[in-house]
């Protein structure tokens, strides 16, 4: 499928009504898991890929040629909208033009940009600071500027609430809307109250909330949340925590019993090998071979 009917499709989908629950992945093999597992949308979450890829804290490491490459990479093994966290879009209204165009050519279908000064950190970290409401909204007005296909969408996040209080979040975010953005996102909220505030604050524009498991957000459930209005609800993730819990535990046993075998805490190996799809390669090996 072509990334501008995906595109489309997606933006039907968020405005059709009904939250959509989105994982993340940090790379391509936990893509394939949540689309094997039949979910809608995909994140390609900086924080999981600057933990997996460098293995580092969320502060800023990752750069824009590193997300590019995994965006196009999960585009290669998945027809699931991407979702694709820029960051901050790495500088000012130019950079993140750039930005845009780059990630847009290597297949995100919604780009997600903050309001935080460089260098970032966590959402769900202490120490945040965001820039000059003026330099947020010329980031989202170039970001919409730069778009080349109308279905690709904007997804503006405000780490306000951190720094200048809950009612500054939702004042950014109407602001952002105002500049064209598609979709909203204010991080961190941290009470029930205030998440369910930020749909009845933004009327008309789709809301994203992220569910960090063991962060500052309180964690409701999915029916909860399309009730109160939310459009994306994010688990970004979710896919890694499992995975470092099973990693511990795999390597755990591993090194306690000095052998492993598929009784062992892992996936079988004929399971690994659907999930990659080798059955497919292994077809168009006979198809192409002499």
């Amino acid at each position: 499928m072509l990334n501008h009917e995906i595109n489309r499709s997606f933006k039907n989908r968020l405005t059709e009504g009904g939250a959509l629950l989105m994982p993340g992945a940090a790379n391509a093999l936990a893509a394939r898991v949540i689309a094997d597992l039949g979910f809608e949308a995909v994140y390609l979450s900086g924080a999981g890929l600057t933990n997996t890829y460098l293995g580092m804290p969320d502060m800023g490491f990752i750069s824009l040629t590193e997300i590019a490459q995994h965006t196009a990479t999960i585009r290669d093994t998945t027809n699931l909208p991407i979702v694709v966290d820029a960051d901050n879009g790495f500088g000012n209204a130019l950079n993140v033009r750039h930005t845009v165009r780059t990630l847009e050519r290597a297949g995100a279908s919604a780009i997600q940009l903050e309001d935080q000064v460089t260098p970032k950190r966590c959402g769900h970290f202490d120490g945040k600071d965001v820039v000059s409401l003026s330099e947020a909204r010329a980031r989202i007005r170039a970001a919409v500027d730069a778009r080349q296909d109308e279905n690709t969408l904007i997804v503006a996040r405000t780490d306000a609430r951190a720094t200048e209080g809950y009612q500054a979040a939702l004042d950014r975010a109407a602001a952002f809307i105002e500049e064209g953005a598609d979709i909203t996102f204010v991080e961190a909220p941290s009470s029930v109250d205030e998440v369910r505030g930020i749909p009845s604050a933004l009327r008309g524009t789709p809301q994203l909330v992220n569910l960090v498991v063991g962060g500052k957000t309180p964690i409701l459930d999915l029916a909860s949340l399309d009730e109160m209005g939310f459009s994306l609800v994010l688990y970004a993730n979710v896919a890694l925590q499992g995975a470092l819990h099973g990693m511990q535990a795999a390597l755990g046993h591993l090194k306690e019993s000095t052998r492993m075998d598929e009784t062992g805490p892992v996936a079988s190996f004929v399971e690994r090998q659907r999930i990659v799809g080798k059955a497919m390669f292994d077809e168009l090996e006979k198809r192409y071979s002499s």
